[in-house]
């Protein structure tokens, strides 16, 4: 408007510009030069060799699954890694199709060996320039953190483990990660946006590192104890905490370092876990492990047989009945044309009644038919649903027999009650066939007992006993299935006394001949039964820490105590023809300097602790609190990734060590350091250009 035509308003915005523009970047040419060794030493050929690796057996077959989107459970940690891998694999248009069954087997031609290995091997390149970060950050000179990132770049074990599509780097990545950030954000003198960004990337990196392994919840705890002492400090802060607008100010720092390091991990873990059952939705190899529910919300398998089944049990309904327990491995309750033996190798005498099992595969001698006493077999019409507290009896589909325990002790655990099929020997032993429904999770009173849903206990009317799986194998007579007891002692909520109706099908033949017929075609009623992400994320998370393999002693596992020593090594592969042969091995150079740094700084801490005591300062107070600092990021970082090890019970490998190595080698140059500046008193580290500074290159104006 002020000069009335678009055209001068242009040119009275170019005259109004100085020339010429000027931009100012300073580069850290060491930082660079570093960064471009680490991604040199990690990248270049990767390719080498064409076959698979070590844990890559282990690690691909997730791979593949992810690709099919089928759904598996992995004991050993949480999704994040496995789903990186995936991500790497589906960058090289990986389709799944290859057979992880063999270490060394070559790679077939549709598998892009570098899209699959390339994302560990960039996550370990760039844990070179955040050794050297981290260094800067803790207060010392460039040339210690130089030293600190080409001790890091030469370490052998630390390279072979970033060139293959293993998880380690990708876990040490984000270690690192997480701890430069805070100290960034620890560092920092104002508050300001850029601060609250490190803080935040804290949390983010946290979380990543936790959502690879559970390893990474070592170092996170660390952070979290650094954070809540700096916390303390700043709240203590008389400057800050008597002044009331300085004192919201502290406030907002408690709130925000809590949101970010305690609420916002805890969240992006759930959403790990979101991703990763969104993205698994197809049936797979590890259903069975997880409960009726779970399996009936995944596409095909146990949702195809279960799809449309009415919801509501009735009377006269045919069900299947599996274990809410997983231990010792998923089963339904199940019963055949077989009778205990009169008297046990033991000398103890049964009932010789039918034996009742939990058998664990699907079979029409798991259906059971929920009885009405004194009433027929059929669903009447309205279904006339079963409540919690009602009273049954269970008939077993194929053979007839009613479900009953008795004063009888179990066959492989007698201080239980024998579980069996009901058989009328005319003798003084009479049919004790009725149990109550206990709806375990009901929300109301009169619950209805629900298929899948519902968990169930059957209670035993005459001996107050609970139908129970005990976990103990019968004999060969028993056909090498899992026994089932009435357990009289029975407390509190246990999943091996609780069951569910899992396969359902309302009943309508009442001829024995009729109904077996029945049993092998039930009928589908549309009923929809999906479980929320949270009782997923909850079951998944749960089976995730409680349902171990059996670990067994394999030739190349090694103990905490071998590690530091360097006394053990990994064959990761050997080439069939040439005898070349890549092997997992420390740099011994290294982790012998790594161990007397290690206990040098405890002999000066102790050493400058004790006389500090005594008010001798040797050192004054800021080097102290650095190097208190660096005590607790390095030397605490190996502490915690080292001494849990001793208390697992699990098969043990030497890459376990690498993240404690990493804080380990850390630890040498801040030692040297210390050393030289403080100790030995030569000439200042100054004059031998041990103060480097970063290279600051400026473009002509």
């Amino acid at each position: 408007e002020t000069y009335g035509h678009p055209r001068l308003l242009f040119d009275s915005m170019l005259t109004s510009i100085k020339l010429p523009i000027v931009i100012r970047a300073e580069i850290n040419l060491v930082l660079v030069v570093v960064t471009a060794l680490g991604l040199l030493s990690r990248l270049y050929g990767i390719n080498f060799p064409k076959a698979v690796v070590f844990d890559e057996v282990y690690y691909g077959q997730f791979v593949s699954l992810y690709t099919k989107q089928v759904f598996f459970i992995d004991e050993s940690g949480p999704p994040l890694g496995h789903m990186i891998l995936a991500f790497g694999a589906y960058l090289g248009g990986f389709d799944g199709n290859f057979i992880w069954n063999r270490i060394g087997a070559e790679y077939s031609s549709n598998v892009p060996v570098w899209s699959l290995r390339l994302i560990p091997a960039l996550a370990g390149s760039l844990c070179v320039p955040l050794c050297y970060l981290l260094v800067v950050e803790l207060g010392y000179s460039h040339l210690t953190a130089l030293g600190a990132a080409l001790l890091f770049l030469m370490e052998n074990s630390l390279i072979v483990q970033s060139r293959f599509m293993l998880l380690e780097s990708v876990l040490i990545f984000f270690l690192l990660l997480a701890v430069v950030s805070y100290l960034r954000f620890h560092n920092a003198q104002s508050d300001s946006p850029v601060r609250l960004a490190w803080l935040v990337l804290t949390g983010v990196t946290c979380a990543c590192a936790v959502g690879v392994k559970y390893m990474g919840l070592f170092t996170y705890f660390l952070l979290l104890g650094l954070a809540a002492v700096h916390t303390w400090q700043l709240i203590g802060d008389r400057a800050l905490s008597n002044v009331s607008s300085l004192g919201s100010v502290v406030l907002m720092q408690v709130v925000s370092r809590f949101l970010a390091l305690v609420v916002l991990p805890l969240l992006l873990y759930l959403g790990f876990f979101y991703v990763h059952l969104t993205l698994l939705y197809r049936s797979g190899p590890h259903d069975q492990m997880m409960s009726s529910a779970f399996q009936a919300s995944l596409e095909g398998g146990l949702a195809r047989i279960t799809q449309g089944q009415p919801l509501e049990v009735a009377y006269g309904s045919q069900v299947t009945l599996r274990s809410v327990s997983s231990k010792p491995m998923p089963c339904w309750l199940h019963s055949h044309k077989a009778n205990y033996p009169i008297r046990y190798e033991n000398g103890r005498g049964s009932s010789h009644q039918q034996q009742v099992t939990c058998y664990p595969f699907k079979d029409v001698n798991n259906w059971w038919i929920i009885k009405d006493p004194g009433r027929y077999l059929v669903v009447s019409s309205p279904p006339r649903p079963v409540r919690h507290g009602d009273v049954v009896q269970l008939l077993h589909g194929m053979t007839s027999r009613l479900l009953n325990t008795h004063d009888v002790a179990a066959p492989m655990s007698p201080h239980a009650q024998e579980v069996s099929g009901y058989i009328d020997f005319n003798v003084s032993m009479p049919a004790q066939n009725l149990w109550k429904v206990d709806i375990a999770n009901r929300e109301a009173e009169q619950e209805v007992w629900k298929t899948i849903l519902s968990e169930v206990r059957l209670i035993h009317i005459n001996t107050s006993a609970v139908l129970k799986l005990s976990g103990s194998s019968l004999p060969e007579w028993g056909y090498r299935q899992l026994e089932v007891v009435g357990d009289k002692i029975y407390k509190g909520y246990q999943p091996s006394g609780v069951w569910n109706v899992e396969e359902h099908r309302y009943g309508t033949s009442q001829e024995q001949r009729e109904r077996e017929l029945e049993l092998h075609s039930p009928t589908h009623i549309d009923i929809n039964r999906n479980l929320t992400f949270i009782a997923k994320f909850l079951e998944l998370q749960w089976k995730m820490l409680t349902v171990k393999h059996e670990d067994s002693e394999h030739k190349y596992s090694s103990s905490p105590l071998e590690w530091i020593t360097m006394n053990t090594n990994i064959a990761y592969w050997l080439h069939p023809a040439s005898n070349a042969q890549i092997h997992l091995i420390g740099n011994f150079v290294t982790w012998t300097l790594a161990n007397l740094a290690l206990a040098v700084y405890v002999l000066l801490f102790l050493s400058y602790l004790l006389r500090r005591r005594r008010k001798i300062e040797d050192i004054p107070e800021a080097t102290w609190c650095q190097l208190l600092q660096a005590g607790v990021v390095c030397a605490g970082g190996w502490a915690v990734n080292y001494l849990p090890f001793f208390m697992m019970e699990k098969t043990l490998f030497l890459y376990h060590y690498l993240p404690a190595l990493t804080f380990q080698i850390l630890l040498i140059p801040v030692v040297l350091e210390h050393l030289h500046t403080h100790m030995l008193r030569w000439v200042p580290m100054t004059r031998l250009g041990l103060g480097l500074n970063p290279v600051t290159l400026l473009p002509f104006s």
